[in-house]
């Protein structure tokens, strides 16, 4: 059997000894994952800022003139799921330090102001063993699904509409073109032309695109984790 460390003379031991210490050491730990939660939740906001510039800035350019091609929207659409992808991605981190802080809400916060009889009476351990070992708490996809339900489906969903419109305007697509509305679906097939690319294959990628991404973000299992815990969540 190892022998135990002989600590010097005069020093402690790292764990606080007497309840002053806990509870000193719980208030700024509790302080600091509310600072690292609140600046992950600005990383999920400033790109979801970025998603909005890039579709507002990609639709006013594609919709402002008929000389600019369909195409713009199709990398819009493009661009808009790279952003969705970094945001699953944060997401994964915010939701670590988000359970943290709400589990000193819930366990330790609310039990003084509303004990309850041995309410998760090991939460502690608990913690103490995540801070050991750091984990996700839910995968990519799961963040992808609830970010993508969250914000990013409207966008999504505004960016088809502008692309409909585009390639069923004729006005919308050359100078001198008359006419509101296309005649038929087959002439506004044709109008999806992407280069060497036929219409009717551009229309079947986004339109496969979109049912992946409808898919994902309605048939998605979801890891409940805090959201199990009352209906205020990102």
């Amino acid at each position: 059997m190892p022998e135990m460390p002989i600590l010097p003379a005069g020093s402690k031991p790292s764990a606080p000894l007497t309840s002053g210490e806990l509870v000193g050491t719980m208030s700024h730990y509790h302080r600091a994952e509310i600072a690292r939660m609140a600046g992950w939740r600005d990383r999920l906001d400033l790109t979801t800022n970025w998603a909005l510039t890039v579709a507002a800035a990609m639709l006013s350019v594609s919709l402002s003139t008929p000389s600019s091609h369909h195409g713009v929207v199709l990398f819009a659409m493009l661009l808009t799921l790279l952003l969705l992808w970094i945001e699953a991605r944060r997401y994964r981190f915010f939701d670590v330090y988000r359970a943290r802080v709400r589990q000193f809400e819930r366990h330790y916060f609310a039990q003084i102001f509303s004990p309850q009889a041995d309410f998760a009476s090991n939460w502690l351990l608990i913690l103490g063993e995540a801070l050991r070992a750091p984990k996700f708490l839910i995968s990519q996809r799961v963040a992808f699904a609830r970010r993508l339900r969250r914000n990013y489906i409207y966008m999504f969903l505004i960016l088809l509409l502008a692309w409909v419109l585009k390639i069923s305007t004729p006005n919308l697509q050359e100078e001198g073109r008359k006419g509101d509305f296309v005649h038929s679906v087959l002439e506004a097939i044709t109008n999806a032309n992407l280069g060497p690319l036929p219409g009717a294959v551009v229309v079947s990628c986004v339109a496969v695109c979109y049912a992946v991404l409808l898919y994902l973000a309605f048939f998605t299992p979801d890891e409940e984790g805090e959201l199990a815990h009352g209906d205020v969540h990102v």
